[in-house]
């Protein structure tokens, strides 16, 4: 882990996405933040201490879920499937595929392993499953704006984590996207998929793969940066330490019937590419259903404490 003393930062963008606006002043207090995403072998190492089953190895209740198709009740989790060619961008089912036996252990769907992947990101992660391995490790997962800030590296209000251009002078400084998105990822980044945490550059502050990789959960509850400013005293007219808004207002208002709670996810992913999900970026952000699993979601943890005992 590396220590991150508080300070004040400009959160947000105005350049990119409407949920990333208004750009306002925040202050964190100090934090200790891990230096790469959890990976495989953490979290197998977890597993082995405490039998954790993660939420994509439970079939689903049909009870949570109004209008389960029959048969869909069986444990599995979402695969990323490349097309073969361009698609209505407008439709993800056009690239994701809910596989029975997709989870953790096998991230590209029943018929795959990690071995030989230790050191990727471990996906597959609801958010209970991250909240669990923080608890164990004696961690607790980052709000956004301790997330943001870590992920700014002190290059406050740039648009990437290394200043305003995505790939200066050719430079691949993360594990994203090159090329058309769902069709040819041309790969100029030397991946496909997820890499082993540390491939690229760290950040200001030391950190890796706090941009694409896989998307982290943080601790907030979805809600529009107006809505999400909670106050808790001033420091120089910052907002301190904001948190997110009540899980009420999380819910998806394009499913009424479903009221399961969105956190916030940050970073990008390496499915995120310039014609399509540009959040390879600090401000960018991402509500995900807190049961959700998929083949790009990890996390990492953070310590709010000025000494680790």
């Amino acid at each position: 882990m590396i220590f991150l003393p508080g300070g004040t930062f400009a959160m947000g963008s105005r350049n990119f996405y409407p949920e990333e606006a208004p750009v306002r002043p925040v202050r964190v207090d100090s934090f200790w933040i891990d230096t790469a995403p959890v990976t495989n072998r953490d979290f197998a190492r977890f597993v082995a201490a405490t039998g954790h089953v993660t939420a994509a190895e439970i079939a689903p209740d049909p009870r949570d879920y109004p209008g389960l198709l029959p048969g869909m009740d069986r444990p599995g989790s979402l695969v990323f499937r490349k097309t073969r060619g361009p698609v209505d961008l407008g439709n993800p089912a056009n690239w994701w595929q809910f596989e029975f036996g997709a989870d953790w252990r096998h991230p590209g769907g029943p018929d795959s392993a990690i071995a030989g992947l230790e050191d990727h990101p471990v996906v597959h992660i609801a958010y209970a499953d991250a909240e669990a391995y923080a608890a164990w490790a004696g961690k607790a997962l980052p709000t956004e704006a301790e997330w943001e800030y870590a992920a700014r590296g002190g290059l406050d209000g740039a648009d990437y984590a290394w200043g305003d251009e995505l790939a200066p002078g050719g430079a691949m400084l993360a594990n994203y996207w090159q090329g058309l998105f769902p069709f040819a990822n041309q790969r100029l980044d030397g991946w496909e998929g997820t890499s082993p945490v540390g491939s690229f550059p760290a950040n200001g502050f030391g950190l890796h793969d706090m941009i694409g990789n896989v998307w982290e959960w943080t601790q907030d509850w979805w809600s529009e940066p107006a809505a999400s400013a909670t106050r808790r005293g001033r420091s120089c007219c910052a907002i301190d330490n904001p948190r997110g808004g009540p899980m009420r207002r999380s819910y998806d208002p394009a499913q009424p019937d479903i009221r399961i709670g969105r956190k916030v996810l940050k970073g990008g992913s390496h499915l995120c590419a310039p014609n399509y999900c540009q959040r390879y970026r600090p401000a960018a952000r991402h509500p995900e259903t807190i049961d959700s699993s998929t083949s790009h979601i990890g996390f990492r943890c953070v310590i709010r404490s000025a000494i680790i005992s």
